[in-house]
């Protein structure tokens, strides 16, 4: 039997009588008069005689060590010992389970237990472990595997901690003594099992004398009763919590608590003063704030709600009082105008009551309070009020231009009583059909009227004072045009008469109607009649229905488009005006070919195609037509088409003209296109700057010295023609007032390669001309004018 021996446990109390015990057995388990059966020591052991015990005596197997230990040996915990271990060094003891090894070590010879580091019973209660003694030299158990416990010892290392805090709370104001908060919890981690270090008690160490706790469940009250808000609203409460019931050497902790005071409605509301002045102009809009004013009330939230009413004075008509929901003021509103003339002072009695009422404090009430409010009416310069803002008016249509129709009238509200002009706002008689007197404000008509195209003429009348234009009052003339007989009726449609070849006489065919612009006040009525020049027709007659309608009907039956195909009867229509009006409207009847039910197939006149041209001949000739139209265009537009120069000026230069000759040219014939003098005379020309396109607004700024320019007269006439157009083209390119383009020229000059030479006359005006036409006379009869134009005849000139 291996027993179990304790030492160094020190527990204070209800141990010292079992460490006596332990201590008298020697400090083992197992006492040798407890009537065990043991082997001879001269025999060997038998193992299953060493693991099968008859008998069993109490084990101690729970061993206590002191948490939090500090000394720098390690702490003993206990003694294992074996029967079996005859102390001759067979026996080795071994230690498993929670901490063996890291925590908890065994001496496998002694059996001795210890604790190698500093245990904290917060952290572990009690380790489980199991020991077991075995033959040092085989391994093999002498003993069965024993499980024990190592309890932890609890010391007071832990203070109390309010896990909850801080704690914010609420109370009413003014309530009673006593009143609860909240309450407060601290816990602590020791064992509450074991002595007295888990045994809290509160106290308050900040907030006396307003507050209290109680020690052992925390619980705050108020200690002070009628705590006001108004005065102070907030309070912060030291709450102290302390283990070891509150003794001396206990570990405390504590916590902060505020304590915020609720407001409730025990404060009515005053006004700051007991009569307020305020002054408004008369002109001040309807609905216009008037003032505001206030009653201070020192709760909150809806405790400081409040509700304001007008009491009495001459004010409930005039004025309104509301109160703003966001500042809680009373708002003075204007409910009418102000007139400084009529009244010019109002004098208001106004209350202020709490809206949420607290009965609990009606002992400090009323809450209610009143004042008055004097409101001084300032006097403005209004303009003119008509006496009727609304003045209606009757004239007749044919009323002569000039007709009075009646009167306005409108005065000055002020004191000065200022004089009136009036006029016509013309936005709203565009066309002019009245006038009104500046002076007496007499409405008459400036056009004739018509009723028809407007009945009804609403004006718009400005009132203005004489000594202040800018004050002006607008008044409404509402004039109605009354009704004349000026409208004949006519019919109400355009009637399409369809009357079938197969009528029977006294078939009625249509039913008319009419319809007149006039709106006499009976009411309408006409009368129908056939025209006097168809009365006795034979084909149709008129029936009037009494009824502001009349029918058509057939005289006779037999009718035949090809005969006639259409029929044309006047009717005569009639009204009840005084004078009464007529007109004669003209009714179109088509025949119609129909069916059996009297459905028109066909109408009008019919088409003789015997002689006719087909659908095919007409559209085909129209379209030579057409085609013949389209060609003479063109020819008319190829015609009118001609090129015209890019510049004319009214001094035409053909020199500044782009030709362009897609033959050989006229020969001598063609003396219209060039001025051949010119070409060739080039030394002979005006200004070389100047364009001869354009004429130029401003001189040119560059010339050419008269120096540099070459005679032509001596060079070939293709080089005298390339000469010239490099020269202008020269001209052109330096020339800073040309045109921004080039202008290029062509000349179909014939050259030298005739027979004839040239036969131009033209050079031969110019005065410094030596060609000799003599040689023309002996060319004939055909050059014989020629000849007498430029021969050379002595006494002779043909400017002579």
């Amino acid at each position: 039997m291996m027993g179990w021996c304790c030492s160094g446990v020190r527990r204070a109390l209800a141990l010292l009588a079992l460490l006596f015990v332990l201590q008298e057995r020697g400090c083992r388990g197992l006492d040798p008069g407890s009537g065990e059966l043991e082997k001879s020591p001269q025999s060997d052991p038998d193992p299953w005689e060493v693991l099968h015990r008859h008998k069993r005596s109490w084990v101690w197997n729970q061993f206590f060590v002191l948490e939090e230990y500090t000394g720098n040996e390690p702490l003993y915990v206990g003694k294992l010992h074996s029967d079996v271990d005859k102390g001759d060094g067979r026996v080795k003891y071994v230690l498993t389970g929670e901490g063996a090894s890291s925590i908890f070590t065994i001496d496998e010879d002694t059996g001795d237990i210890h604790a190698t580091k500093r245990l904290d019973r917060e952290a572990q209660a009690y380790y489980t472990l199991q020991a077991q003694a075995v033959d040092r030299f085989t391994n093999i158990p002498v003993e069965p595997r024993s499980e024990f416990v190592v309890k932890v010892q609890d010391i007071n290392d832990n203070e109390p901690k309010f896990l909850d805090g801080p704690y914010l709370a609420g109370v009413p104001e003014m309530s009673p003594l006593g009143t609860m908060v909240v309450q407060v919890v601290a816990t602590d981690a020791d064992d509450p099992t074991y002595g007295s270090s888990a045994r809290v008690v509160y106290s308050i160490i900040h907030g006396q004398p307003y507050f209290s706790v109680e020690p052992k469940t925390g619980v705050i009250r108020t200690a002070l009763s009628n705590m006001d808000r108004e005065t102070r609203d907030q309070y912060v409460l030291v709450i102290q919590a302390k283990d070891m019931v509150g003794q001396m050497g206990g570990l405390s902790g504590t916590t902060s608590v505020t304590v915020t005071l609720t407001d409730v409605n025990d404060n009515p509301p005053r006004f700051a003063d007991k009569g307020y002045q305020y002054t408004v102009l008369e002109s001040l809009p309807v609905q216009s704030v008037v003032a505001r004013i206030k009653a201070a009330d020192d709760d909150i939230g809806s405790n400081a709600e409040i509700d304001y009413r007008i009491m009495d004075g001459d004010g409930p008509g005039m004025f309104n009082i509301t109160t703003d929901e966001n500042t809680q003021e009373g708002v003075i509103i204007l409910k009418k105008p102000l007139d400084f003339e009529t009244k010019s002072g109002f004098a208001l009695k106004i209350e202020a009551t709490n809206r949420n009422i607290d009965s609990n404090f009606l002992m400090l009430g009323p809450f209610s309070d009143i004042t008055s409010v004097k409101v001084t009416v300032e006097d403005v310069n209004e303009p003119p009020v008509f006496s009727s803002t609304l003045k209606e008016l009757v004239v007749s249509e044919d009323a002569k231009v000039g007709t009075s129709i009646g009167r306005v009238s409108a005065h000055d509200p002020d004191t000065i009583n200022s004089s009136i002009r009036y006029s016509i706002d013309r936005n709203t008689d565009l066309e002019r059909f009245f006038n009104v007197d500046a002076l007496s404000g007499i409405i008459s008509t400036a056009k004739l009227l018509d009723r028809e195209a407007n009945s009804v003429h609403n004006l718009t009348i400005f009132a203005i004072e004489s000594q202040d234009p800018t004050q002006i009052g607008r008044g409404i003339a509402l004039v109605t045009v009354l009704d004349i007989n000026d409208n004949a009726p006519v019919f109400a449609i355009d009637y399409e008469t369809l009357l079938c070849e197969n009528a029977m006489p006294g078939q009625i065919i249509q039913t008319i109607s009419a319809v007149d612009k006039d709106e006499p006040l009976s009411g309408h009525r006409f009368y129908f009649s056939l025209a006097a020049a168809v009365v006795g027709n034979l084909n149709f007659t008129l029936r009037d229905n009494k009824d502001n309608t009349a029918s058509i009907l057939t005289k006779r039956g037999g009718f035949r488009r090809r005969e006639q195909p259409v029929y044309r009867l006047p009717v005569l229509i009639v009204d009840s005006g005084s004078p009464a009006l007529s007109s004669t409207n003209t009714l179109s009847v088509r025949v119609c070919e129909c069916d059996s039910d009297g459905v028109a197939l066909s109408c009008g006149a019919v088409a003789y195609t015997a002689t006719g041209l087909s659908t095919g001949a007409l559209l085909a000739i129209l379209g030579c037509i057409l085609t013949l139209l389209v060609m003479v265009l063109l020819i008319v537009m190829m015609r009118r088409r001609r090129k015209e120069p890019l510049i004319l000026e009214e001094e035409r230069d053909i020199r500044e003209n782009i030709v362009r000759y897609d033959d050989e040219g006229g020969g001598e014939e063609d003396t219209e296109a060039f001025d051949m003098v010119t070409l060739r005379n080039l030394n002979i020309i005006r200004d070389p700057n100047v364009r001869r396109d354009v004429t130029p607004d401003t001189p040119t700024f560059f010339q050419y010295p008269s120096a540099s320019r070459p005679s032509y007269k001596s060079l070939p006439d293709n080089v005298v023609f390339r000469e010239f157009i490099w020269e202008r083209l020269k001209d052109a390119d330096v020339d800073p007032s040309a045109p921004p383009y080039d202008s290029l020229q062509t000349y179909a000059f014939e050259g030298s390669g005739s027979v004839a030479e040239s036969l131009s006359s033209l050079e031969s005006l110019s005065t410094d001309s030596d060609q000799n036409y003599d040689y023309l006379s002996n060319w004939g009869p055909r050059f014989k004018k020629l000849a007498d134009l430029y021969g050379n005849s002595e006494g002779t000139s043909v400017f002579s």
